[in-house]
């Protein structure tokens, strides 16, 4: 058999040139994405950053620990606590303390200031080790000193906390201590930060969490009495920098776009190949009919076409892990270049082992080997005189194991839908549900879109558009072999883009609604109003202003899972007059120090329930329900007071215009406070939309120019056959007195029918899964509607429309270069 598959391929390499590219770009993808998978699984530790001159870091309690009957369950909290007075007093009799503080800056003034300044004392710089390169270091109240190159001494800096003046410029400098561990990471420029004089930086951010303790290790251990303070040396103080776990969540997130982009690899290739060895193998009846009258047996014809993939996948898939090898080092450098993995990732080498190159190839060939089954199926079941009399025309439009298994999975995506809806609606609303869900509905369709080319089929004007269409119905099954990746393409562009703008509009109506207030302001700087605006604002006359902050508590769900819940904090007085929350029992106004609203979501929500809650520093408490919430997008959270925000700031000011108040002159007097940013309704609304992010946006770029990919590609090679085979047909035409270019014509037009029943199965996908959604929203008590990505699918359709034309086009060129009879 192998024999004969061999010198099937010699013959009919042209046949074969779109499986084998298809299956080759696909092992190449996900060589790629495995080896990148495998690089992204472990983070290199890194070494101290601002600590690293450091004897020994004190820190207050940064983790929530609670005791359940299944182990210890922990969280990260909020707000770390920080260190107990009784400690420092014992830390200080064993030698120096410094307190440390980290708070943002916003610089006006100088054109080169970056956007993630951060202020500390200057008696902190020594533990980089940072030192002065020009001036001096600060003292006065006014003065700074600045690391790296983007400020000079004597530049004059604008900020909400008054005008500074930069009198130093200090950089890192290498510390040439040993680590334990023989691998880390240090970035010499991982920060850009505005040194304060010591009272200075108190009076800006007077809570510190960690200190600096220069003594014994030992003697430091013996005198903190407290479990929960942490006591962090060598390796351990790079606990105490910013965003220690920054390498991890970037790992994470790029785990999850390889995924997501392997599995879309892996779900269009396998559709591409085997709709392309169907196409083949029923373009080759005549041969296989030939084969059968000659005497070969149904399991020869078979096992050749078996033998025939077998060969492809193999080829392929080493050409494809060749091919995966160089294209590792662009991606990394492409999402490291783009911000979504730190300046160290790479992809490749020695340390990514072998498993990606045994994965890519083993799933290569088991996809050409699935692709070439249902296929080799039907041809070994065509009989002789069956095989010859189909020949020429195209008989039943769908086999009945095809029509069999595009019901089965149609009904299985609806029930699955149905089930969901009922169940669990919120899972439809999540990243990882509307990118799968998807691809089982457009596999139906595909599958039965033989059955729907003659009614979807457009009727055009003139002869050549008569012929097109009836071309295209005749040759059903090569309509829809056409069709069936620009559905994958477009479906996917509009079920994806369509999800996030539908989930996108329904939190900006759910803002919409929820927003009351005439203003709402916010910090120009930070995260948080420093102190003395929110009083500022107070007295602002015929306002009534309510002030929030966001906090977290954590709840104990079933005795053993730990979680973690967004709240806000605000006067139950004041928070109705400003904000119109979606409450389905209770009331806002009986919220007090000893209750707390919370969402359907919750394991326990009845009004009256008490629940056993930890407050976002950690802070256990027993808290009565007094209303709930509707779920919604997911954005509604819980509600406390000011007394359980757990040390939380103010990060949100609402202000309603009392009756007979002129907007114009409050909004006048609210922007005369520094330090706020202070924006009308609308303008909130508008500041409140959602933005996709980066990792997002990335992802959905290429899981589309996969497909994008992979539809010229199947277009290509499935264009390519059509002409071949229809060579007479075109002679037939010619002596009919066609010209050359109506030909071209009638194979353009024919091509264009094609697209545009795959983009009219793709809208039919597209707007099922998008009203699922709709319907989850719904459920949720969310506002609903429905965002089709009209822009999305129009240029998706126009790339497959002229793809298909230029292919169309020069596959049916060379057929008419033979001389006219």
């Amino acid at each position: 058999m192998l024999s004969v598959a061999w010198h099937t391929l010699r013959a009919r390499w042209a046949a074969f040139v779109g499986s084998f590219v298809a299956l080759a770009l696909g092992v190449a993808l996900l060589t790629v994405m495995g080896q990148a998978l495998a690089a992204s699984l472990d983070a290199p530790a890194r070494a101290p950053e601002r600590f690293a001159a450091a004897p020994v870091v004190v820190g207050g309690q940064d983790t929530l620990r609670v005791a359940t009957r299944t182990g210890e369950r922990t969280k990260e909290l909020a707000r770390p606590r920080p260190v107990p007075a009784g400690t420092v007093a014992a830390l200080r009799a064993l030698g120096p303390v410094t307190e440390d503080r980290s708070f943002p800056v916003r610089a006006y003034g100088a054109p080169a200031a970056p956007d993630d300044l951060v202020g500390h004392p200057w008696s902190t710089a020594r533990f980089a080790p940072y030192r002065l390169t020009a001036g001096r270091a600060p003292a006065a109240a006014d003065e700074v000193a600045t690391s790296g190159t983007w400020a000079t001494v004597g530049t004059r800096l604008r900020t909400t906390d008054g005008p500074l003046r930069v009198v130093g410029t200090a950089e890192t400098a290498e510390t040439t201590e040993t680590t334990e561990t023989t691998e880390t990471v240090r970035e010499l420029d991982f920060e850009h930060a505005v040194f304060y004089p010591d009272a200075q930086a108190a009076r800006l951010a007077p809570e510190s969490t960690q200190l600096v303790v220069e003594a014994d290790a030992a003697a430091v251990r013996a005198a903190v009495t407290d479990e929960s303070v942490r006591i962090l040396t060598g390796d351990a103080r790079r606990l105490a920098d910013a965003d220690p776990g920054r390498d991890a969540e970037a790992l994470t997130a790029l785990n999850a776009l390889f995924g997501t982009a392997g599995g879309v690899t892996a779900f269009v290739s396998v559709f591409v190949v085997a709709s392309t060895f169907a196409f083949a193998v029923d373009r080759r009846r005549r041969e296989f009919g030939l084969l059968r009258t000659a005497g070969a047996t149904p399991g020869q014809i078979r096992r050749t076409v078996l033998a025939e993939a077998l060969l492809v996948g193999t080829l392929a898939s080493a050409t494809g892990c060749v091919l995966g090898t160089y294209g590792a080092p662009c991606l990394a450098e492409l999402v490291v270049d783009g911000g979504l993995a730190p300046q160290w990732y790479a992809i490749g080498g020695p340390s990514a082992g072998v498993w990606p190159y045994h994965l890519a190839f083993w799933t290569g060939l088991l996809v050409a080997l699935c692709g070439a089954l249902a296929a080799s199926w039907r041809a070994g079941r065509t009989a002789p005189a069956q095989a010859l009399r189909e020949a020429s025309v195209d008989g039943r439009a769908l086999t009945r194991g095809r029509r069999v298994c595009g019901a089965a999975l149609l009904l299985a995506a609806v029930v699955t839908l149905a089930y969901t809806l009922v169940t669990d609606p919120g899972e439809l609303l999540h990243r990882k549900s509307y990118i799968s869900r998807p691809m089982l509905l457009i596999i139906a369709v595909a599958l039965l879109s033989p059955l729907t080319v003659r009614p979807l089929a457009p009727r055009l004007p003139g002869a050549v558009g008569l012929l097109a269409r009836a071309g295209a119905v005749a040759g059903v099954r090569r309509t829809a072999a056409v069709a069936a990746p620009v559905l994958v393409t477009v479906a996917l562009a509009g079920s994806l883009l369509g999800a996030t703008a539908t989930i996108g509009a329904a939190r900006a109506a759910e803002v919409r609604q929820q927003t009351v207030a005439d203003f709402v302001v916010t910090p120009r700087d930070g995260t948080t109003l420093r102190a003395g605006v929110l009083d500022r604002l107070r007295q602002v006359p015929g306002t009534v202003v309510s002030a929030g902050s966001a906090t977290t508590v954590f709840t104990l769900e079933d005795g053993v899972a730990l979680v973690k819940s967004e709240a806000r904090a605000a006067d139950p007085a004041l928070l109705a007059a400003t904000v119109r929350l979606p409450v389905t029992a209770g009331r806002l106004t009986d919220l007090d120090d000893g209750s707390i609203v919370v969402t359907e979501e919750w394991a326990r929500h009845g009004v009256g329930q008490r629940v056993r809650v930890w407050l976002a520093d950690g802070t256990p408490k027993t808290l009565r329900i007094a209303a709930v919430l509707s779920i919604g997008t997911g954005d509604n959270g819980a509600y406390v007071t000011p007394a359980n925000a757990g040390g939380g700031g103010v990060d949100r000011v609402d202000v309603r215009v009392r009756a007979g108040a002129e907007p114009t002159a409050v909004a006048a007097r609210l922007r005369t406070v520094d330090g706020v940013r202070v924006m009308d309704r609308a303008q909130w609304v508008r500041a409140a939309h959602p933005q996709t992010n980066r990792t997002t946006r990335l992802g959905m770029l290429l899981v589309l120019g996969i497909a994008l990919l992979y539809t010229g590609i199947s277009l290509a090679n499935t264009l390519a056959m059509a002409a071949a085979e229809r060579r007479s047909d075109l002679t037939a035409l010619r002596m009919a007195g066609a010209t050359r270019g109506q030909i071209l014509r009638l194979a353009a037009t024919e091509a264009l029918i094609a697209v545009a029943v795959g983009a009219l199965l793709a809208l039919l996908v597209t707007a099922v899964n998008l009203t699922g959604l709709s319907a989850a929203l719904h459920l949720l008590s969310a506002p609903t509607s429905i965002a089709l990505p009209w822009q999305a699918l129009a240029w998706t359709t126009a790339a497959c429309a002229l793809l298909a034309t230029l292919t169309a086009l020069t596959s049916t060129t060379p057929a008419l270069r033979s001389p006219r009879p």
